[in-house]
C-alpha cells in the first residue's frame, strides 16, 4: 500500500525582530528593513503539519488526530502563541525568528514526539503571500 498523508491546520499570533547582532545597525536595517524594527512586530501565522505514513490497519490511522492536535498544541501553541519570539521562546535565543528558522524549530519539536515510521511536514504561512515548507522535497 502506498502511503499517505494526513494535516493537521493551526494558527499561532507572534512578534519578532529580525537581527544579525554581528552586525551594524546599518547593515541589519539594509538587509531585514521594516522586519529590523527595534520594538518588534507581530505576524498571524498559519501552520500546516501533515504527517505522512501507512495506514495501521487496527486504527485505520496514520497518526491519532486527537493526539497530533495535543502535540502541536504543546510543543508550538502553548510557547509561541502570544509571544515575542526573540523574547519569550528560549528556542530562538541564538537563532534568528525568519519564518524559516521558525518552520525548522517547528519541525525539530514535533519529529521527536511522533513514531519514527512516519515522515513529518511543515507548512508556515507568515502571510497569506509567504510561506515555507520545511523539510522540502
Amino acid at each position: 500500500m502506498n502511503k499517505i498523508a494526513i494535516t493537521r491546520k493551526e494558527h499561532f499570533n507572534a512578534a519578532h525582530r529580525l537581527h544579525n547582532k554581528h552586525w551594524s545597525k546599518e547593515k541589519n536595517e539594509e538587509v531585514f528593513g521594516k522586519c529590523n524594527n527595534p520594538n518588534y512586530h507581530g505576524h498571524n501565522y498559519d501552520l500546516e503539519v501533515t504527517v505522512i505514513g501507512h495506514i495501521n490497519v487496527d486504527t485505520g490511522y496514520v497518526i491519532d488526530t486527537k493526539i497530533l492536535s495535543s502535540i502541536i498544541k504543546e510543543k508550538v501553541l502553548e510557547p509561541f502563541d502570544h509571544k515575542n519570539l526573540n523574547l519569550d521562546v528560549p528556542l530562538f535565543k541564538n537563532k534568528n525568528p525568519t519564518v524559516e528558522n521558525i518552520a525548522v524549530v517547528i519541525y525539530d519539536e514535533i519529529i521527536k514526539e511522533i513514531s519514527n515510521d512516519l515522515e513529518l511536514k511543515i507548512k508556515l504561512y507568515e502571510t497569506p503571500r509567504n510561506f515555507v515548507e520545511y523539510p522540502y522535497k
